[in-house]
């Protein structure tokens, strides 16, 4: 027993001279069930992980709130918002002489889409944001994709006398992407040229394969001037904060880059003068091997 006394005193002694540094929890001596005992306190670096954990699943839960509300309110207005567009509808087939009630009409129906379509934004931008997004990766071929987006905004680009360029290789560009997603890319884009483009210009639209990387670009002279940095113009709501010039969400640009960055692809954005050029780069897709049943056939003798 005096042994063990005689150990817990030394023991203790360095411990107070700083020589020693001892674990989390030591038995020294025991003496008639006694235990001489230190305890030492949890370490910063194990407190700081904690507090980081803590913190990140505290966003998560904020974030997830947040896009409920969203969808929830956005849902409550979109069961009013469609009577309001069909009656409207209903009121253009009319046979209304009077061109002020035909202007209010017009008015009516431009406002409703509008409020559809930032409603519709929202809920995807809340989406995007929560990480709420189921993505169906498959091989796409983003020369097909471009032909089918100009296709469909060719009238609008006719109606803003904008010129269309666009210069595609012959070879299939494959990447991998969610079809729907990509298109939703797309069009935000296509839009955004529409928006702001100065009329009686052209707009550029190219897609190439360089060193393993499939890289679209589209540019196009800007009608309003660019006051502002490249990245702000991917931040939500930077339209309605710069010009209230046009109709807008404001979310376009960003909803495009973040899907973008979803399918593990990369958005930048260039500003030169009056210049506005967006560069969006995707992997290379390995293309798909089809099997033929001729080749699994063995022959005999």
């Amino acid at each position: 027993m005096a042994k063990k006394k005689i150990a817990a005193l030394l023991i203790a002694a360095a411990v107070a001279a700083g020589g020693w540094a001892l674990p989390a929890r030591v038995s020294a001596a025991e003496n008639d069930g006694t235990a001489v005992t230190w305890q030492q306190d949890e370490t910063e670096s194990s407190e700081q992980n904690s507090d980081e954990e803590a913190a990140v699943q505290e966003q998560m839960k904020s974030e997830r709130l947040k896009a409920d509300l969203i969808t929830n309110v956005s849902h409550d207005i979109k069961t009013p918002l469609t009577s309001i567009i069909n009656y409207v509808d209903l009121l253009k087939r009319e046979n209304i002489e009077n061109e002020k009630a035909k202007d209010y009409i017009r008015v009516l129906d431009e406002k409703s889409q509008r409020l559809k379509q930032l409603t519709e934004d929202l809920v995807e931008a809340s989406k995007i944001s929560s990480g709420n997004i189921k993505l169906e990766f498959m091989n796409l071929n983003l020369n097909e994709l471009v032909q089918q987006v100009n296709g469909e905004f060719a009238e609008r680009f006719e109606g803003r006398n904008l010129d269309l360029i666009c210069i595609l290789q012959p070879e299939p560009l494959l990447i991998r992407a969610d079809s729907r997603r990509i298109w939703r890319v797309l069009e935000n884009l296509y839009v955004n040229v529409c928006k702001y483009a100065m009329p009686g210009t052209r707009v550029y639209v190219d897609a190439i394969k360089k060193d393993g990387k499939i890289q679209l670009s589209i540019k196009n002279i800007s009608e309003n001037p660019l006051n502002f940095q490249a990245d702000e113009l991917t931040e939500r709501f930077i339209r309605g904060d710069v010009s209230r010039s046009t109709e807008g969400s404001g979310l376009g640009l960003s909803i495009a880059k973040n899907l973008t960055v979803l399918q593990h692809g990369s958005f930048n954005i260039y500003l030169d003068g009056d210049l506005f050029k967006v560069t969006i780069t995707f992997d290379e897709a390995v293309k798909e091997k089809k099997t033929d049943a001729s080749d699994d056939r063995t022959g005999s003798g």
